[in-house]
């Protein structure tokens, strides 16, 4: 999930329903307290028992990115012989320090995530299969977990063994301001691209901002771009190019029809003429104040808001080319893994397997997180109050499992991919200084350079 500046630097490049119909072969579950012999690079036997001994859990997380820290209050709470000694920097940070501080002697029992490959190339995450087995995961969504396995020693994503698991699952879409809606005749969520595409139409002759989205230091009109790639063609081809599978290009008529599509929108003026110029939190802020009809972006918002603009905001993923066309939208597992060298592994994947299972974790995971708490698939979400933005972001992610359409972010296909073309060509793309032709080529080109070295 792009790593954004401020608020969006969680990256929550994240969901918690199917990638697009892909199996799992699942093994099967041992009874829970029961000792696991692991499998896959793990030697040592695990134990689901938490026990009553004092334990201190290394924690590095997001700076600005509060779930983390309230479900570890919170299962302190519930477990008051757990301590969590919680370091927290910015995303682009943990990032660049990931290898340096999993290697190091005191590394994290639990990790955020930047990227998982070269960490289990390398040997710096924990196996988390023996886990799978003990806690029974096999009880969730298959695909909730896809994005997080690695085989072959981490070449290859999307299958093999399991290296982590979501704190929250994210779904993206459209937030739109409910009174500006009115204003342009919007009774209902457009069904089809072409009905968005006259909602937007409409906006600009009422001198409304038709998309408030920011495009400085990183690409947030690569949201709806992907949002359009994913629809002008067969979201398979994404995944794969995602997960660098063989032969897999960005070079696509459906990633150029996208990048049209955006040059167009551009040139009609639905973006900000000063998108270039906007980050996050000035988007954040302008949609709020009013100033927008639409705004890509994901339900980690919902709460916030809830609060800010409360019984103004609705929500709705985006369309296909026709109505019956499936729903199909970037998300990923807000990713957290077990460090290899964790002094104390066993409590770390206790924690995760009661993120996803308590009931009191997971409604932290959707007050607070304002995602899909994931685990179990025939577990109830907690209760929201209903016409709040959190329920319709909720019932979207529902939506969207339904129809197996969550996709990884295409800015995560590399480490270097989202800083290196997406966001610098795209910031020429919108200013007339790059053509769909040249952007498609130029991201192919940086993937290509990326997976040669």
């Amino acid at each position: 999930m792009p790593e954004f500046s401020t608020r969006f630097t969680r990256r929550r490049l994240a969901l918690l329903v199917p990638l697009l119909g892909v199996s799992l072969a699942i093994t099967a579950c041992s009874a829970p307290g029961s000792e696991q012999t692991p499998s896959g690079d793990s030697d040592s036997p695990v134990s689901t028992e938490l026990g009553t001994d004092p334990i201190t859990l290394e924690m590095y997380a997001e700076t600005g990115f509060p779930l983390a820290k309230a479900l570890a209050d919170e299962f302190t709470k519930q477990h008051p012989n757990v301590k969590f000694n919680v370091r927290e920097d910015q995303f682009t940070v943990i990032t660049e320090n990931a290898p340096r501080v999993l290697a190091s002697d005191n590394a994290p029992d639990i990790i955020r995530l930047p990227t998982m490959v070269d960490l289990v190339k390398d040997g710096l995450l924990k196996n988390l299969d023996p886990y799978f087995d003990a806690y029974g995961w096999d009880k969730f969504p298959a695909s909730s977990l896809i994005q997080l396995r690695l085989s072959d020693g981490g070449a290859v994503r999307g299958s093999g063994s399991l290296y982590g698991m979501g704190l929250g699952y994210s779904v993206t879409g459209v937030f739109y301001n409910k009174k500006q809606a009115e204003q342009v005749g919007m009774t209902q969520p457009p069904a089809t691209i072409a009905e968005f595409e006259e909602l937007l139409a409409k906006a600009k002759a009422a001198n409304l901002q038709p998309i408030m989205q920011f495009n400085k230091n990183t690409a947030g009109i690569n949201f709806p771009h992907q949002a359009l790639q994913n629809q002008y063609g067969d979201p398979t081809a994404i995944a794969d190019w995602i997960f660098q599978k063989p032969g897999a290009t960005f070079d696509t008529p459906a990633a150029l029809k996208a990048t049209q599509t955006i040059q167009k929108w551009a040139e009609a003026g639905y973006f900000p003429k000063d998108a270039n110029a906007i980050d996050y939190t000035a988007m954040m802020g302008e949609f709020q104040k009013g100033n927008g009809l639409f705004m890509f972006n994901g339900d980690w918002e919902s709460g916030n808001l809830d609060k800010n603009m409360t019984g103004e905001v609705g929500f709705f993923l985006f369309p296909g080319e026709t109505a019956e066309a499936k729903r199909v939208a970037m998300s990923a597992p807000n990713t957290f893994g077990v460090g290899a060298k964790a002094k104390n592994p066993d409590a770390a994947a206790f924690f995760l397997n009661w993120v996803h299972t308590n009931d009191k974790a997971r409604e932290i995971s959707v007050t607070i997180g304002g995602s899909h708490p994931g685990g179990p698939a025939d577990l109830a979400l907690p209760p929201v109050s209903e016409g709040t933005v959190l329920a319709e972001t909720l019932k979207a992610s529902q939506q969207l499992g339904a129809d197996n359409g969550a996709v990884d972010f295409t800015a995560n296909a590399t480490g270097g991919i989202f800083a290196a073309a997406i966001t610098p060509e795209m910031q020429k793309l919108i200013a007339g200084q790059q053509t769909p032709e040249g952007y498609v080529k130029a991201v192919q080109a940086e993937y290509e350079k990326e997976l040669s070295r």
